[in-house]
This record gives structure tokens, sequence and C-alpha cells, in this order.
């Protein structure tokens, strides 16, 4: 039997609770997580996984597909929370998708689903691999399903992400987003995941 670490653990607890939640209603399915400062989580506060296993508590268990994105500018603890969320989806046998990054949400998403089970992890590219930052190419290095998208280069970077984190969505059941409220191009794969009646969980970090 694996043995897990205390987060690990931690982690495992919130994605024994993900899983579908699909009804013939027309209702929104948004889940609004604030996370919380790194001055609260130096004080006695709950812990932070906990309190995400609680908002996710109602879902029943079952494998699914489900996209982790957001923001490139995210605290250490927060990375640290989305490489374990993503290693124990995968780990669970669940399919995780993202998008590339060098830092951030997406990063943190392609580390933890590399450690969990790479074969359940999908990469999605606005462009090409050699339009990415030479260390954005690096970490895409081994990882066995990538989706390039050569007929997008001659766009605006911001255009292509637009048009990837909508494919993302598509193949997606349910989106994990971290971001501020400030993020419009996020805001906008938000409106477009709850349009087409995917389950949504927000991390807001402010």
């Amino acid at each position: 039997m694996t043995e897990h670490s205390p987060i690990e653990a931690q982690v495992l607890k919130v994605t024994a609770s993900i899983s579908s939640y699909f009804d013939d209603e027309k209702t929104e399915k948004t889940i609004l997580v604030p996370l919380p400062s790194q001055d609260d989580l130096d004080q006695d506060n709950p812990d932070p996984h906990d309190e995400l296993a609680a908002e996710l508590s109602m879902l029943q268990q079952k494998s699914k597909s489900i996209a982790i994105i957001g923001s490139r500018n995210i605290p250490l603890p927060h990375q640290q929370l989305v490489e374990m969320l993503a290693f124990s989806l995968t780990h669970e046998g669940n399919r995780v998708l993202t998008s590339g990054g060098s830092s951030g949400t997406n990063a943190a998403t392609i580390r933890g689903a590399m450690r969990g089970n790479p074969d359940l992890l999908k990469v999605i590219l606005p462009q090409t691999i050699g339009q990415q930052p030479s260390d954005v190419q690096d970490q895409l290095i081994g990882i066995p399903h990538i989706i390039e998208h050569p007929e997008w280069s001659m766009m605006k970077l911001a255009d292509a992400s637009r048009l990837c984190n909508r494919e993302i969505m598509d193949e997606c059941q349910q989106l994990i987003i971290l971001l501020s409220h400030d993020s419009p191009t996020l805001h906008t794969a938000i409106d477009y995941a709850n349009e087409n009646d995917k389950l949504v969980t927000c991390l807001y970090l402010d």
C-alpha cells in the first residue's frame, strides 16, 4: 500500500469528493472558494485543505475529466496546493487538462500530474511548442499528451489563449480555476464553462 505524506493525505480528501455533478436543471454550478492569504496561513486558522474538502463534500465519488487553469502569479503555498491536487487527481484515476506555463497554476498542475500519472495529463497549448519560452519547452519534455495549435500561430497570444481555454472547457467536465477578481480572460473562461453546464470551482486569490 502506498504511503502518503500529511499534505498528500489532506489533498486526497479533497479529490475523493470530486465527481460528476450533472442534472437536467439549468442551474449554475459554480463554487466560490476564497484562498487564504499568507498571513492567514501563518495563524491558527482551519487548514485550507480541509476547507476545500468541505466545499466539495457534497459531490459523489467518480472519475472524471478535470481542467485546472489559472493565474501565473500565485504564492508558493497555493502552488503547492495545486501541485498536490493535480497529483492526487491523477493518482485516483481522473484525467487532468491544463495549458502551458513556466510558473503559477498551470506549471504546478503539470508538476503534480506528472508525479501522479503522466498518462492522465493532457496539455493544450495556445500555439506551438516552438513558440513557448525555453523554460516552458523544458517543462513539456516527457509529457505524453500535448496538443499544439499552429493555426493560431499568427494570432495575438491573448486571443489564442482565449481559444485554448475554450477548447479545454469543451473537453472537461469540471473546471478548477485560481484567479483574482480582476482577471478578465479567466472570468471569460468561467462564463463559457457555466454556459456549457460545467461544474466550476473558483479559488480567488484576493
